[in-house]
């Protein structure tokens, strides 16, 4: 993969989970800038996605723990646990939301 292809593959990946925050049922909240999202929860406490152009991975932090995703046959995978990008954000997201929140990989 290239550079090129890495940044426009991981901030379709960002846009695409900010194009979904205002259409949830949840009150979130979102800032963006220079590679790094941050979803805010009602409980002020956030998950953070943040690119990593140097390893073409995108990082997740949320309250819990760290993972970090990178694209294997077109799914972003994080490289410890197997985790596919989108399911484990929706786990995540409701985890940390204590309420179901769903994230479509395409709008």
């Amino acid at each position: 993969m290239t550079d090129h292809e890495y940044h426009t593959l991981a901030d379709a990946l960002m846009l695409t989970i900010e194009e979904q925050i205002d259409e949830c049922d949840a009150d979130l909240d979102y800032e963006s800038a220079s590679g790094i999202l941050e979803i805010i929860f009602p409980d002020r406490s956030k998950i953070v996605i943040n690119k990593q152009a140097p390893l073409h991975q995108v990082w997740v932090a949320t309250k819990f723990n760290g993972h970090h995703f990178e694209l294997r046959d077109d799914k972003w995978i994080d490289n410890r646990s197997g985790a596919e990008f989108w399911q484990f954000m929706c786990d995540a997201a409701t985890r940390q939301a204590g309420q179901t929140i769903e994230w479509r990989s395409e709008l």
